[in-house]
């Protein structure tokens, strides 16, 4: 079975930094583009950082410069180091795996195969 296990999320004061893990299991990186998404109440669940079979990473504007998106094959975990978080970055952050590409990339949750259960970043001004 797949499953993808988010763990690191957390709450942390403004201008700090947070690493967020993905452990995955039941299938092999290199068919799947692989990313993390984040969702805050009443707004709709967005791509933020994605990275392909082939290590080609893609950043939402808003996170560009401030989040690395990482892959370590050998433990099957996904990283996203986020630093210089600020208020607007607090959300449900959640690991995902896609097999197909909408619009090019798998930035767009609407390629997403496999979710994780998500885990909770919370920033304080």
């Amino acid at each position: 079975d797949v499953q993808l296990v988010e763990s690191g999320g957390g709450s942390v004061q403004a201008g700090g930094s947070l690493r967020l893990s993905c452990a995955w299991y039941g299938f092999t990186y290199r068919t799947y583009c692989m990313g993390w998404y984040r969702q805050v109440p009443v707004k709709e669940r967005e791509g933020v950082a994605s990275i392909d079979p082939d290590d080609n990473t893609i950043y939402a504007n808003s996170v560009k410069g401030r989040f690395t998106i990482s892959r370590d094959n050998a433990r099957n975990t996904l990283y996203r180091q986020m630093n210089s978080l600020n208020s607007e970055d607090t959300a449900m952050y959640y690991c995902a795996a896609a097999a197909g590409l909408v619009g090019g990339t798998c930035l767009d949750v609407r390629s997403v195969d496999y979710w994780g259960q998500g885990t909770q970043v919370t920033v304080s001004s």
